[in-house]
């Protein structure tokens, strides 16, 4: 990593000891009303939401804090994730991934290559989160032609936007058990005088290897192999059933080779605030080394030491090709980045004016043992302008301009795809009307995106209409009905386009389709909301037609350079799908509150052709937390069901269940510090998630307690 861990680990006790531990608090009152940052243009809370939005911020956040943002937000409703290891993990709504979801750092795009391939990270660190907002239905236009996934908008104060009275500033470590993992992050924001704020903030985070409860491999996957060995030369037969429990004994178990993690990130930001509004920039370094697990050692299926006179003519070459399969992929990532945000009040129609903007250069390198592999690199731009109209007669509307640019590049012998620029310059409008219990939103997009590849003299352009619109009716004060109807485009990416060659980090060797037309998605979401003084029920029910529908799947066992075949095809599909939210909170007994809460989630997604692949089962997740004095207490189970609704060439995945459980120490004569201890996967159930593609060889982690100190000054 170019910001080595002695010093990532120096500027982090830098920013510690800067901390005026004798400043005033800044706690915040638990019962402020939530408010969607992203919604800001035109304000708003979840409550106000037509389709499912979700917050999550303070002690919610603090529990399901992981490395990645893909596994802390995978309990949320709707929300699943790419796991590939501790270092890679993108969320995914609805079973879309990929470019049909965006991420977002304090609402402008990651700047990075995550979207390209599982194995790359989100350049973001949930452990700089101050809230993290889950985002559907017709504002999702502002942000990019993605209206049938979703946004994620990771938002960190680095800019701020406010004026604080004094210095605000807070830290926080943590110690995990399954990895002997240890994490660090502080921030700061001083007030300087003369209408400027400085922001400051670092993080630093070390993990080995996880501990995994049991065979690396999955039950189904060895059983797979056997059957193609058996099928491979039948003549050994005997010989292969006598060693058979000798081979598996022999094994990875009990801890995931190469799952390590390492990652560290400082950000600084300075802010001039005024009556009349704001400007700031801020600039982070962002750095992270990740092992993938897994390997390219699986990436053959022909059982090559099971049978040592198998082929004695190729023994010498297959050993000296198994060694070099052996080497350990890891990435080192690191990425510098620069945003711009800017605000003014107006006069007239329109009454304000804001601008995001964010600058990066991305590179990260996949290393072969100590060799490198393959360099990717992005540097990208994007900006959007907008303009806020002035409410009048229950009628408010935003309307802006959206620019991206990205120059993509692989270098290496195993580099997947050429060097690409992509150009995207976009208008939008986003509207909203009330008339006493009825309320409408409406949006629309016009987007054009032009791809090119000087390597491969291929030029393509796309032009993109998107519309949504939204209605909800409240019957009562607790009772609410509502529609979301849309119809969006997507360009297909470059690496969609041109892939053409082996990517060692996922196995795969990897074919684009460069006459991939336009997709387009047209989605209809109904929604019923329920909420009294003591219980809350919340119910979507969604259905998405795509036409020209772009995914990554194997359809024959080929492989090329010895990695499986991947190829990127285009078909017509349907996703279909329900999530299912309530809670009731008890009355106080003995002085402790008590509630129970519960989610139920369900996606199906298929072609004409059959099941679409890696699309997550049905799921439950059940809770009761309970509050006394200073102590908060939360148990949950986490379900998920058997996966055999499957594509052409994949496995089916088993069921699980996972028990976690919170408990939260605030010290009475301390109300800014708390002690959180944190018991995940508490009986060491093997785990396995089918939306990932190592999820046979990959398990999630087994039995971790979690330790962590937080303090608010």
């Amino acid at each position: 990593m170019s910001f080595k861990n002695s010093t990532s680990k120096i500027a982090l006790a830098t920013l510690l000891l800067s901390l005026p531990f004798s400043a005033q608090s800044q706690t915040t009152d638990n019962n402020d009303e939530i408010v969607i940052t992203s919604a800001r243009i035109l304000g708003g809370s979840p409550d106000d939401a037509i389709t499912g939005i979700t917050i999550l911020t303070g002690d919610a956040l603090d529990d399901r804090l992981a490395s990645t943002i893909g596994e802390t937000l995978k309990y949320e409703p709707g929300v699943s994730s790419s796991f590939f290891g501790a270092g890679a993990s993108r969320p995914i709504i609805r079973g879309q991934g990929g470019g049909r979801v965006r991420v977002l750092t304090n609402s402008i795009g990651t700047i990075d290559a995550s979207s390209a391939s599982p194995d790359h990270a989100v350049a973001v660190e949930p452990a700089q989160a101050n809230t993290i907002e889950v985002l559907r239905g017709p504002a999702m236009l502002r942000f990019g032609s993605t209206g049938s996934g979703g946004v994620i908008n990771v938002i960190d104060g680095r800019i701020p936007n406010e004026i604080p009275e004094g210095t605000e500033a807070s830290a926080r470590i943590s110690f995990s058990s399954v990895d002997s993992g240890k994490e660090g992050a502080a921030s700061i924001k001083q007030n300087l005088g003369n209408n400027l704020v400085l922001h400051l903030d670092g993080t630093w985070r070390e993990a080995k290897d996880y501990r995994i409860p049991g065979f690396a491999e999955s039950e189904i996957f060895h059983e797979s192999e056997e059957d193609h060995d058996e099928d491979h030369d039948e003549d050994h037969d005997e010989d292969h059933d006598e060693d058979h429990g000798e081979e598996r004994e022999g094994e990875m178990r009990d801890r995931l080779e190469n799952s390590y993690v390492k990652s560290a990130s400082l950000t600084g930001g300075l802010s001039y605030i005024s009556d009349k509004g704001f400007i700031g920039v801020s600039m982070q370094q962002f750095d992270s080394d990740y092992g993938i697990p897994g390997g390219h050692e699986h990436g053959h299926h022909e059982g090559e030491d099971h049978d040592e006179d198998h082929d004695e003519d190729h023994d010498e070459d297959h050993d000296e090709d198994h060694e070099e399969e052996e080497e350990l992929v890891s990435i080192d990532l690191k990425q510098t980045r620069v945003d711009l945000n800017a605000a003014r009040e107006l006069g007239g129609y329109f009454e304000k004016v804001q601008l995001f903007a964010g600058y990066a250069d991305y590179e990260h390198t996949e290393l072969e043992g100590d060799e490198i592999g393959t360099v990717f690199t992005n540097e990208g731009v994007e900006a959007r302008l907008e303009l806020i109209q002035k409410e009048e007669n229950g009628r408010k509307g935003a309307s802006g301009i959206h620019l991206r640019k990205r120059d993509f590049s692989a270098i290496g012998e195993e580099a997947f795809v050429p060097q690409t620029n992509t150009r995207e310059m976009a208008i939008y409008t986003f509207q909203e009307k009330s008339f006493d219990a009825l309320h409408l939103k409406g949006a629309m997009r016009y987007e054009n995106n032009r791809i090119i590849s000087e390597a491969l003299n291929e030029k393509r352009s796309y032009g993109l209409f998107s519309i949504s619109a939204g209605s909800d009716y409240h019957l009562n004060d607790q009772n609410r009905i509502g529609l979301t109807a849309f119809r969006s485009e997507r360009a297909p990416t470059s690496e969609e386009l041109f892939s053409n060659g082996p990517h060692l980090a996922t196995d795969a060797f990897e074919i684009g389709d460069a006459n991939l037309d336009k997709e387009t998605a047209i989605g209809v979401e109904f929604a019923y909301r329920l909420k009294a003084d003591n219980y809350f029920l919340t119910a979507n029910a969604f259905i998405t037609d795509y036409e020209n529908y772009i995914y990554k799947d194997m359809i024959t066992d080929q492989e090329m350079d010895g990695l499986d075949v991947y190829n990127i095809l285009s078909a017509d599909a349907v996703f279909k799908g329900t999530e299912i939210q309530g809670g009731y909170t008890f009355e106080d007994i003995n002085n402790v509150s008590i509630s129970i809460d519960g989610l139920v989630e369900y996606v199906r997604a298929k072609t004409q052709a059959g099941n679409l692949p890696r699309i997550a089962p049905l799921s439950f997740l059940v809770g009761a937390d309970a509050e006394w004095e200073n102590f908060k207490l939360r148990t949950e189970l986490d379900y998920s069901d058997k996966q055999n609704k499957l594509s052409a060439m994949e496995l089916p995945t088993e069921s699980f269940t996972q028990v976690n459980a919170f408990l939260t120490w605030t010290p009475a004569a301390n109300q800014n510090v708390k002690f959180k201890l944190s018991a995940l996967n508490l009986f060491d159930e093997e785990a396995r998630q089918h939306s990932s593609y190592l999820k046979d060889v990959v398990p999630l982690p087994g039995r971790n307690f979690r330790f962590s100190i937080k303090a608010a000054f």
